[in-house]
């Protein structure tokens, strides 16, 4: 390979600008290494490149589903204000003692788009039907099983709210109110109705900076 370059070397026609400079010591097993390392390096590099797989485009990546099967994408809403996820459970008993309280606030914010989310794999799309048509709670639901809708709004149990604005920023996420304590420890009803408040505000035409409340709920399992 080393009489090889060589040669190529020797054959090359300089432009009269190199023509006239030092020739490189062609002899010298040292540059031989060299010019002999960069190519194999170019040459992998275009083989990595051309190996390289294409990125996904939008329609490839992961998104929630509804109850249909088909891709759900909950941030592609007609709103003039902000939406609000909330993520709820079938089987958490503290998730479905709220859907008295997730029922008054969609009826009294109207304007603003409510989506229930399932994030929780298990749970067939007939077994959400049952539980929203059982809990009385109509303001639409999408699974959620690999926690695409999760990571986006930092959720970690059920219930929790997630309210973003109509570009899509996360503006809030965590408890809906302070009725729970602690697991097991509940209050008599609610003194501070966070996510009412939040809600309220936006309503307002208040501007919102991102903020968050610790929530109290069943974690949401692995995916």
């Amino acid at each position: 390979m080393d009489g090889e370059l060589n040669k190529c070397h020797a054959t090359v026609k300089y432009p009269p600008a190199l023509s006239n400079a030092p020739s490189i010591p062609r002899d010298q097993p040292e540059v031989t290494r060299f010019v002999r390392a960069n190519f194999l390096f170019l040459f992998g590099l275009m083989a990595f490149a051309l190996g390289t797989s294409p990125a996904l485009s939008a329609s490839q990546l992961p998104q929630a589903i509804d109850l249909s099967g088909k891709p759900a994408n909950v941030f592609d809403t007609e709103t003039n204000q902000a939406f609000v996820l909330i993520f709820v459970s079938c089987e958490c008993p503290i998730s479905n003692r709220y859907a008295p309280e997730l029922r008054r606030l969609h009826e009294k914010f109207k304007a603003i788009p409510f989506r229930l989310v399932y994030p929780n794999r298990d749970e067939s799309a007939e077994t959400i039907r049952v539980h929203t048509n059982q809990f009385q709670l109509a303001m639409g639901a999408v699974r959620d099983p690999q926690h695409v809708l999760v990571k986006r709004s930092q959720a970690t149990v059920t219930p929790e709210a997630a309210v973003f604005s109509r570009g899509g920023d996360l503006l809030y996420h965590g408890r809906i109110d302070n009725r729970y304590v602690a697991l097991g420890k509940e209050r008599p009803q609610a003194t501070e109705r966070t996510l009412e408040l939040i809600l309220q505000k936006i309503v307002d035409g208040q501007r919102l900076r991102p903020s968050s409340q610790r929530p109290i709920g069943c974690f949401i399992a692995e995916p």
